[in-house]
C-alpha cells in the first residue's frame, strides 16, 4: 500500500483536484436519531471518546501546519501542501458538525475542542499539545532547517496521520459498521480517510527522498520515533483502560497495537529506516 502511494507532490496535487467533497452534504439525520435513542450508555461513552480524539486531533493538525508550507522546497510541493491545509480545515469542520448536530449542541469549534480535550488522556495530549506544537514552532522559526522538517513530517505524517490515524479509522469504522450505527459519520470519515491516504503518501515520499539524499537524517526519524512511541501506545487506549490487557471498539489491545505497529513497520521500510534499527 505504501509503495502505491509514493507519488510526487505534483501528482498528488492533480489527484486532489479530482477528489473534492463537501462536509455539509453528508446526511446526519439517522446519526442524530440513533445517538438519542439507539445506543447504550456504554456504547455512547466509547464512541464519544473516539469522536473526541478525532475532534482534538484535527484541530491540532489544522492549526499546526503553516510552518511546513513555508518549508516547501519547490512550487509543486508548496501547491500540494496548501491543498493538505485545506483538507485539514474541511475535516475539522466535519467533526465539529458531528459534534454540533449529533453528539452535543451547536457551538463554536473552540468549544467543541475544549469539551473533547477533557475526555482524552495525557499520552494523547503529550503528542498533540506537546511534541507536535514544538516541532511546528521549530520549523516555523527556520523553514530551511532540513532536520526540523524531517522531525515535523515524522511526527505529523508518520506518527499522527499514519500510525494513530489509520489505526483509529480501522477500528472505529469497523465497530460502527458492526453495530449498524452512525452511517453519516462513517461516510464522512471514509472521505477523511481517503484524503489522509494522500497526505501520508506525501510524508513517506518526502522522508524517503530526504533519507536517500542524506542518510544522517534517518537518525532524526529514529530519534523522533523513540521519543513518541511510548505515548503512541498510551494514546491508542481509552483513558479508563489500564495496563496492556484491555479491549476497546470490539478489539483487544494486542490487535490494535499490532495493527498500528505493522503499518508503521511497512512505511519505515519504504522510507529506508527499518523498525528494527530504532
Amino acid at each position: 500500500m505504501a509503495e502505491a502511494r509514493l507519488h510526487d507532490p505534483q501528482t498528488l496535487y492533480r489527484h486532489w483536484e479530482h477528489e473534492q467533497w463537501n462536509p455539509w452534504a453528508i446526511d446526519l439525520a439517522t446519526d442524530r436519531a440513533q445517538w438519542r435513542n439507539g445506543l447504550s450508555a456504554e456504547d455512547k461513552g466509547l464512541v464519544a471518546w473516539a469522536l473526541a480524539s478525532l475532534m482534538v486531533a484535527e484541530e491540532r493538525i489544522t492549526t499546526q501546519f503553516a510552518g511546513l508550507v513555508m518549508a516547501a522546497d519547490s512550487e509543486e510541493e508548496a501547491t500540494f501542501l496548501a491543498t493538505q491545509q485545506v483538507d485539514e480545515a474541511r475535516h475539522m469542520q466535519f467533526y465539529a458538525r458531528v459534534q454540533a448536530e449529533v453528539i452535543a449542541e451547536p457551538e463554536t469549534i473552540a468549544v467543541h475542542v475544549a469539551r473533547s480535550r477533557a475526555q482524552l488522556g495525557e499520552p494523547f495530549r503529550a503528542i498533540f499539545d506537546g511534541t507536535l506544537t514544538s516541532a511546528h514552532d521549530r520549523l516555523a522559526a527556520d523553514p530551511r532547517d532540513a532536520a526540523a522538517k524531517v522531525d515535523f513530517v515524522t511526527t505529523y505524517h508518520l506518527v499522527i496521520e499514519s500510525t494513530l490515524g489509520l489505526t483509529a479509522f480501522q477500528f472505529i469504522t469497523r465497530y460502527l459498521r458492526d453495530q449498524g450505527v452512525l452511517p453519516g459519520f462513517v461516510e464522512g470519515y471514509g472521505r477523511v480517510h481517503h484524503d489522509e491516504q494522500r497526505h501520508i503518501g506525501y510524508g513517506v515520499w518526502f522522508l524517503r527522498e530526504s533519507v536517500a539524499r542524506d542518510p544522517e537524517l534517518g537518525d532524526r526519524v529514529r530519534q523522533t520515533l523513540r521519543k513518541l512511541l511510548p505515548a503512541v501506545a498510551g494514546a491508542l487506549a481509552p483513558p479508563d483502560r489500564e495496563g496492556t490487557d484491555w479491549e476497546a471498539l470490539g478489539a483487544s489491545a494486542e490487535e490494535i497495537r499490532g495493527f498500528a505497529l505493522g503499518g508503521l513497520s511497512r512505511r519505515l521500510h519504504v522510507v529506508g529506516v527499518p523498525l528494527d534499527t530504532l
